[in-house]
């Protein structure tokens, strides 16, 4: 099949041919921009690289129905890896670049790759968006090749607890894109995109990456992860642009001060938690373009959608996308578990895949609302709580930027990032604190407030920018700071 042509991207079909990255992701007129880490990069260079990456693999014995594990920061070199193990019709396993040794030898203990893939160089420095990576396969003679038939394996973000295994199909990858290319809000030809989502975790990967490759819209990632560098790669081009990241990275943009005129903003989509309350509008004071927000999950992407910030706090189910609400909890028709190995009827049966996530559909529009985790509600004294609630309430307070409630030891338990650094002194955050309490007073029942109000400079993240719920980190990041 020719890899030249047409500026549009191809349309896509039922199922995953075996050519299925040349037909759909590299495909196109060779001299057409792809990509920019820094520089821009056309579909030539990339097809060249991922030639490359190809013969790499293979020389480590990496074939069809392989396995390889890239621990690879976000670069050009990771892309073009993992576009090669595919191309090779391996299995590939996505470990985050900012895992300790000590967790990827877990993790690589736990998949057993054929072929572990890592970096010549060193990490980036901190706050860069991208990295200078030279990939380097390595066998590993203890390996197996895949089990099944998946072309995906990820670890969920862990920000509740132990990561899950994930693993999805080519097709399934090829059904997601389907969805992104029926969404009229959604980047198309002729524009541009900004991605500050890790393309290790799904919206980065699939909303980005690839979706961008197949749609023909260029892609960005900021040389710096700041407010200034964020902008200045919103700035660095006339074509309408979209800014794809997580609510961190729209709380970021929202607090800055003056930012440039930026014409060329089209709009910012979050997804990967809720927005705070307030978010939304601020964000679009400061840059006049809607805060749009998509609801998904590792194990199928995509699931609904608010582009324009005109539904909130609705969402709308993307093509294909079959939602029911089962005793308050979203459900999602898939016709196989996303979880290989593990049979765990409380996570996928009967054809359902079970979010754990609290929600309504309508019965009329078939929108949904998510309200956050399934296992938020708790019971004090008998009476029950909605640690959700108490959370939404802490985070609209001007005195706090960001909270975390958590239940342990048979009591509420809130983690806060105050609105400003405690640069002024005990004093002010004191008085603070005390601000804080007298607001929980007015607000939320007596029953319904923390025991417990700790305050720290920042709350701790995973690696996808979500806020960690783990009481045991939450309480070791208390009893570190300073």
């Amino acid at each position: 099949m020719a890899l030249t042509g047409s500026s549009s991207p191809p349309a896509l079909s039922c199922g995953a041919p075996h050519d299925w990255v040349d037909r759909y992701l590299l495909a196109g007129p060779g001299d057409q921009e792809c990509l920019r880490f820094g520089t821009p990069v056309d579909r030539a260079t990339l097809r060249a690289l991922v030639a490359e990456q190809a013969g790499r693999l293979a020389a480590a014995g990496l074939a069809r129905g392989g396995t390889v594990a890239l621990r690879l920061a976000p670069s050009l070199g990771y892309t073009a890896a993992l576009l090669a193990c595919w191309q090779l019709g391996a299995q590939a396993v996505l470990l985050d670049h900012r895992l300790t040794d000590h967790e990827v030898a877990l993790a690589v203990e736990r998949l057993a790759p054929q072929v572990l893939v890592e970096s010549a160089h060193g990490p980036a420095a901190a706050m860069r968006g991208f990295a200078e990576t030279d990939p380097v396969p390595a066998a590993r003679p203890d390996g197996r090749p895949a089990a099944t038939g998946h072309a995906l394996v990820q670890l969920s973000s862990g920000s509740t607890g132990p990561a899950k295994v994930i693993a999805r199909t080519a097709a399934d990858l090829l059904r997601e894109l389907d969805c992104y290319a029926r969404l009229a809000a959604f980047p198309k030809a002729g524009e541009r995109v900004v991605l500050l989502s890790s393309m290790v975790h799904v919206l980065g990967l699939v909303g980005g990456l690839l979706n961008s490759l197949h749609a023909r819209v260029p892609l960005t990632v900021p040389v710096r992860m700041t407010t200034a560098g964020i902008l200045a790669a919103v700035g660095e081009d006339d074509r309408p642009t979209t800014v794809i990241g997580v609510p961190f990275h729209a709380e970021l943009l929202a607090g800055a001060a003056a930012p440039p005129p930026l014409p060329q903003l089209r709009r910012m989509i979050v997804a990967g938690e809720l927005v705070r309350p307030g978010l939304p509008a601020a964000f679009t004071a400061r840059y006049g373009v809607p805060l749009g927000t998509m609801y998904g999950m590792t194990e199928r992407g995509v699931i609904a959608t608010d582009l324009d910030g005109t539904l909130h706090p609705e969402a709308a189910p993307v093509h294909g996308t079959e939602l029911h609400e089962d005793g308050g909890e979203l459900h999602i028709a898939m016709a196989a578990s996303p979880y290989p190995g593990l049979d765990d009827p409380t996570r996928w049966s009967d054809g359902r895949l079970h979010t754990r996530d609290a929600g309504r559909v309508d019965p009329v529009t078939g929108r949904v609302t998510v309200l956050g985790r399934r296992d938020s509600q708790v019971s004090i004294g008998g009476l029950k709580v909605d640690l959700n609630e108490v959370e939404h309430t802490l985070a609209a307070l001007p005195e706090v930027r960001e909270a975390v409630v958590v239940f342990a030891d048979g009591a509420i338990e809130a983690y806060l990032a105050t609105e400003r650094a405690d640069t002024d002194g005990a004093d002010g955050a004191d008085d603070r604190a005390d601000a804080v309490r007298e607001a929980l007073t007015r607000e939320l029942a007596p029953f319904k407030r923390p025991r417990q109000l700790t305050f720290l400079p920042a709350l701790p993240r995973t690696a996808t920018g979500k806020l960690v719920r783990d009481t045991a980190a939450l309480r070791a990041t208390a009893a570190a700071a300073p």
